[in-house]
């Protein structure tokens, strides 16, 4: 008996085995929710675009017609690529850990390679982007619990639980008071800081969650707020949530992405920077950013007014730059003070140009008329006042059929942070002026350096290389425009692909992508809609616009909000 029980106890064992084998099988296949949802971690490990696979349901709001097909000819497009033969691809979830990732300011990805750097000069701080068969492939999951922001301006004031004082965290008696004082040391009429419109962009340094910046919008000043991705985790992730101008840097080793003369004032309230490593080289580099005539507001607690360490550093600060040519020395002639990407600092004094000189100043108009003054660095171009007037014309029209293409989906609080991600001119930015919206204006490291026009009409920006993933955290922008981006990069040895995860990293669920450019572009991005949960709102062929509009055509995208199996769960 004993031994026929045993051999019946193996059939049914092996049968319950094959049982399971086939079952876990059949999961395996079509993408089941437990191997989703447990691989989605893994699949994210995995470096290089071709590590590009279907994760089935570990994320939910996926399309459920997507086979996972790759067409070999999809990283790239050709005048014969049309839009009829669209074949989806997927793209793997990265785990959840990763749904803050920075791609280029990733502190694991240093101590992986590990970077020798001195943490001393803040090098650590500093842009590191991973080697192409080491980046993420993956797209950047909502956190869990995740929500769509709250709109301007509530948000100003206000992001999820949190509700931040008048004086924001570094302003006991409240920012606006704070401000009027500054104004009032400057004897500024009315106490008000924009000084009648010649004080108009501002450079705030360690600048915290920002509320510096945000108090300084209603007189008609745009700050550009800069804090590291340091220990103080998160301050330009709530700056940007709040729907305030931040970016994320630090005063390193390398010049800040920013042109010369491009601010009327530098701030920094507590920022604990030593001002007088390296032979001035910190402050020097803010010297080369302020315009003539431009301003240093440095402050701190007032039981630090009268110590005289602190004094001591003042002074020192005042007299490094105030004798140019003798020490420090002043830079050397075939330096170009507006070259800045993966530029070094130097510790000499940026001299002005000959029209500053000229001009004894920078010979700007006030705000709001500089917005539309053809600014006097026109003729650095050999750019004329004509094309300036037409640019801006071009622009208001185009930004007019963009609006209009939209009505249907936005109302006047749904868009606030906006990128141009090839602003040229500015003229993009110019056109949403009458908009309760701000723009981040790129300029390519690699094409024409507009970017100083761009602050002389009173807007912000930035240089970047768009082979290279964006200094700023996942989900922080309603709208990317990308004016023949694509064409551009295509002539480049860089992924398309990864461009398009960039993309998709940078912008909020619900936000909106206005491409614009030819039609094989169109039909390239087309194919990847259903793998990036992203639906076409328009299309609109822009050759009747203007005749230099040439065959370009104007696609909008929105992206929606997908969650993780884990996320959704969480915020139930």
């Amino acid at each position: 008996m004993r031994g026929r029980s045993d051999g019946s106890q193996k059939k049914r064992l092996v049968a319950s085995i094959c049982v399971v084998t086939i079952f876990l099988g059949f999961l395996y296949v079509y993408g089941g929710s437990i191997f989703g949802s447990q691989n989605s971690g893994s699949s994210a490990l995995e470096y290089g675009s071709k590590s590009l696979k279907r994760l089935g349901s570990s994320y939910l709001g996926a399309d459920d017609d997507t086979d996972g097909k790759q067409d070999e000819s999809s990283s790239s497009f050709g005048q014969g690529d049309g839009g009829d033969n669209i074949v989806p691809k997927s793209f793997p979830v990265c785990d959840d850990r990763h749904s803050e990732l920075i791609p280029c300011l990733d502190r694991h990805l240093i101590y992986q390679l590990r970077m020798k750097l001195d943490l001393s000069v803040m090098e650590h701080y500093e842009r590191h982007c991973p080697p192409a068969e080491r980046r993420y492939n993956c797209l950047i999951p909502p956190p869990s619990g995740y929500k769509i922001p709250i709109k301007w301006p509530q948000a100003e004031m206000r992001c999820e639980k949190i509700v931040f004082p008048g004086g924001g965290t570094h302003f006991h008696y409240g920012a606006d008071k704070y401000i009027a004082a500054m104004a009032n040391m400057l004897n500024f009429s009315n106490d008000s800081l924009n000084n009648e419109g010649r004080l108009r962009t501002v450079f705030d340094v360690g600048c915290g969650v920002a509320s510096f910046g945000g108090y300084l919008l209603s007189s008609d000043i745009i700050a550009m707020s800069l804090a590291p991705n340091d220990v103080h985790q998160n301050q330009i992730q709530f700056a940007l949530e709040r729907g305030i101008p931040a970016y994320l840097g630090v005063l390193g080793t390398k010049r800040l992405p920013y042109p010369s003369r491009s601010f009327e004032l530098a701030h920094c309230s507590r920022c604990r920077i030593d001002w007088l490593q390296r032979d001035g080289i910190l402050l020097l580099e803010l010297d080369r950013l302020l315009r003539p005539g431009g301003y240093f507001a440095y402050s701190s607690p007032e039981a630090y007014a009268q110590d005289e360490e602190d004094l001591r550093i003042w002074r020192e600060m005042s007299d490094l730059v105030g004798q140019p040519g003798t020490r420090p020395p002043l830079c050397q002639s075939d330096d170009d003070p507006d070259a800045v990407w993966g530029v070094n600092m130097e510790a000499c004094i940026t001299p002005y140009s000959d029209h500053d000189n000229r001009a004894k100043g920078s010979g700007l108009a006030p705000w709001p008329a500089r917005l539309t003054t053809p600014p006097p660095r026109l003729a650095d171009f050999g750019y004329s006042n004509d094309m300036f007037e037409k640019d801006t014309e071009l622009w208001q029209r185009r930004v007019d059929k963009y609006w209009n293409l939209l009505s249907a989906k936005i109302t006047s609080n749904t868009v606030r942070n906006i990128m141009d991600m090839k602003a040229n001119m500015g003229s993009f930015a110019a056109a949403l002026r009458d908009k309760d919206v701000w723009v981040m204006n790129v300029v390519p490291q690699d094409g024409l350096n507009t970017l100083k026009l761009i602050y002389d009409r009173g807007l912000i920006g930035t240089t970047h290389d768009w082979c290279e993933a964006f200094s700023t955290y996942p989900r922080t922008y309603d709208l990317l425009h990308a004016w023949t981006v694509f064409s551009d990069l295509e002539k480049k040895d860089c992924s398309l692909e990864d461009l398009l995860i960039e993309m998709d990293r940078i912008l909020r669920p619900s936000g909106f992508i206005i491409i614009r450019d030819k039609q094989p572009v169109i039909d390239f991005v087309k194919k990847y809609l259903t793998a990036l949960h992203w639906e076409a709102v328009a299309t609109a062929d822009s050759s009747s616009d203007s005749v230099q509009d040439g065959d370009e055509v104007v696609f909008i995208i929105q992206k929606k909000l997908w969650l993780t199996s884990e996320s959704f769960r969480d915020s139930e």
